[in-house]
């Protein structure tokens, strides 16, 4: 379990990453080579979709803090938590992940909701 809570600690901090070398060392560490990353703007396939999609979204909202609000809830390697991403104080979109990691440890999907489920 810990194995799987430490590629989602790096999933995360690839997000608040600041320079392209940590970004592609992290998504190395965390994530699988195929990984499927699916939400209301993406759905993508790989490493390299991945980076791009970072770099696209930090450059969209340049110095925003990324983060887990709450617990993480874990059952046959999937995990649900809520995120969100803040400017300084600021909530700028709250949203919600289901991440399946395989038995390695690393993230083979994500699957992320923006805003809050009525």
């Amino acid at each position: 379990m810990s194995e799987h809570l430490e590629c989602l600690d790096k999933m995360l901090a690839i997000w608040n990453s600041k320079t392209k070398a940590d970004i592609k060392r992290l998504t190395r560490e965390a994530l699988e080579t195929n990984v499927h990353f699916v939400d209301p703007n993406y759905n993508i396939l790989g490493h390299a979709a991945f980076i791009d999609m970072v770099h696209a979204v930090q450059a969209k909202i340049p110095g925003a803090t990324y983060s887990h609000v709450g617990n993480i809830d874990s059952h046959h390697n999937h995990h649900r938590y809520h995120w969100a991403i803040h400017m300084g104080d600021t909530l700028i979109m709250p949203g919600f992940d289901v991440t399946e990691v395989n038995d390695a440890g690393k993230i083979v999907k994500i699957t992320g909701f923006f805003g809050e489920l009525n």
